[in-house]
């Protein structure tokens, strides 16, 4: 028995897919109502004959041939997405949920027909495992401190794993870090500890600074005494507005040599001065 074909024979079943479709030519007016599509813009037909791809059309009014062509819609709208709460372990082991948003959209109604079932699902399952394997090889700092960067490299690999579905993932955040409680108590005592160093480091350098300014100001006080000695008279006076105060003032030994010296100066003068003799009148005549 010989297995050959007729020369004369069409070549597999494409004489059945040309009957069907001559067929579907006839059936086009009294079927006319199912011929007519109307596409929005946002929108894409993807056109489907006898089972075969055909390619997308829209947007618009166009026809298609009743029974034969089947049309599937594809939205190209962008869709927002939020990624369910994800319990992710750190690199610095510290448990978490983040939980985080997507936005993308279709720029293939082609593919995204025929290489997934379901292109947003795929794309949800995608940005939940990629979300718990970035963050987990993060550490907590990072996870706090540098979000965008994060938000980037998420953006990319998802972005990688869906552009064979003709899918582009144009932005993903992650939108919240819930810490443990004990975990927050830790991170307080940390930022109040914190603080308090710089405060004291703070209050240590202006501590440090005021004292170079001393240093430099009883250097210009020892060149000329007598500055020292109107700063007590000023100190004197602020002191002298308060009501009801006692006040004990330290007198320095250099103010009061210099009275010391002068009062010396003055008794020294009385008794070793030459004295004026006044002449008596009994002595003048034995004169």
């Amino acid at each position: 028995m010989s297995t050959e074909t007729t020369p004369g024979a069409p070549a597999g079943p494409r004489w059945l897919s040309n009957i069907l479709t001559a067929l579907g030519y006839l059936l086009v007016i009294p079927l006319f109502p199912l011929a007519v599509k109307i596409v929005p813009e946002y929108q894409r037909g993807v056109i489907f004959r006898l089972g075969r791809l055909v390619g997308a059309r829209g947007p618009g009014l166009f026809l298609i041939i009743p029974i034969v062509e089947r049309m599937v819609t594809v939205d190209l709208r962008i869709v927002t997405m939020d990624v369910p709460r994800q319990d992710v372990i750190t690199r610095d082991n510290v448990t978490v949920k983040v939980d985080a948003v997507i936005y993308f959209r279709v720029t293939d109604p082609d593919a995204s027909v025929v290489k997934v079932m379901d292109y947003v699902r795929a794309t949800s399952l995608v940005a939940q495992t990629t979300l718990r394997s970035i963050l987990g090889q993060s550490e907590l700092d990072d996870l706090l401190t540098k979000r965008e960067q994060l938000n980037q490299q998420l953006q990319k690999i998802i972005d990688d794993a869906t552009e064979p579905w003709g899918v582009k993932v144009s932005i993903v955040e992650v939108r919240d870090v819930a810490l443990a409680p004990e975990m927050i108590r830790a991170m307080s005592r940390q930022a109040e500890a914190e603080r308090e160093r710089r405060s004291k480091i703070i209050h240590a350098e202006g501590e440090f600074q005021a004292a170079e300014k001393l240093a430099e100001a009883g250097k210009i006080m020892a060149a000329t005494p007598t500055t020292l000695q109107l700063r007590y008279l000023q100190t004197l006076t602020e002191i002298s507005t308060e009501q009801h105060s006692t006040v004990i003032f330290p007198v320095p030994i250099d103010l009061l040599s210099m009275f010391v010296r002068g009062v010396g100066g003055d008794s020294g003068g009385g008794q070793g001065g030459t004295r004026r003799q006044v002449p008596v009148e009994g002595e003048e005549k034995k004169s």
